[in-house]
């Protein structure tokens, strides 16, 4: 015997908040969507991005003082820097940071003789820079007239463990390496990533 089943009736009661109880509560939702959302910009800001403001010639033609950019902070943390990348990190010895680009990684012999760089014996192309350094050999000039590497105050080119070797992209201009000596991976910061401002110049950085 076949079972019948009956469709109950919609229910059509409706309940309507109270006007002033619905503002309450759209305010409150807001005001959550809010309180999360600066806590996440925070929380991006402090654990795995970073602005910094260029300041000095030591990264022209590429840099210039007063641009802001965005530091990636935790790039590092899963990988060693590369060659080419632009990095931003801490001198105790100045008390402030740097931004400069990475030449030499563990275990790279590194070599600069005016404006030859060599790495390993290989010589390094040097996209980033070469107009520059083409603009400069036109008059007859050297576009590093500041220092070689290794010199008297470091005499050898390998880099150790845990180190990189870094110079301005300025070469005749720029307290780097060939001054500082080789990097502790333990001071950078991150890789810069972006620049942001002046507007009109907004871009990702090429590495």
């Amino acid at each position: 015997m076949e079972q019948q089943f009956q469709s109950e009736q919609p229910d059509r009661t409706q309940v309507t908040p109270e006007p002033s109880k619905k503002k309450k509560n759209e305010a409150f939702e807001w005001l959550k969507a809010i309180v999360i959302a600066v806590v996440l910009v925070l929380l991006i800001r402090w654990l795995f991005f970073a602005p910094f403001i260029v300041d000095g010639p030591s990264m022209q033609p590429n840099f210039h003082t007063g641009e802001r950019i965005i530091v990636n902070k935790i790039l590092y943390d899963f990988r060693q820097p590369r060659h080419g990348e632009v990095v931003v990190f801490h001198v105790p010895t100045e008390g402030r940071d740097f931004i400069k680009r990475v030449i030499g990684v563990p275990g790279d012999t590194v070599k600069v003789e005016g404006d030859t760089v060599t790495v390993n014996g290989v010589k390094v192309n040097e996209t980033y820079i070469q107009e520059a350094i083409d603009e400069k050999h036109k008059n007859n000039q050297l576009y590093n007239d500041e220092a070689d590497f290794p010199n008297e105050q470091f005499k050898d080119g390998k880099v150790p463990e845990g180190y990189v070797f870094v110079m301005g992209d300025n070469r005749s201009n720029s307290t780097d390496s060939r001054r500082l000596g080789f990097i502790s991976q333990k001071e950078i910061v991150g890789r810069a990533d972006l620049v942001f401002w002046p507007m009109k110049d907004i871009h990702f950085i090429k590495h």
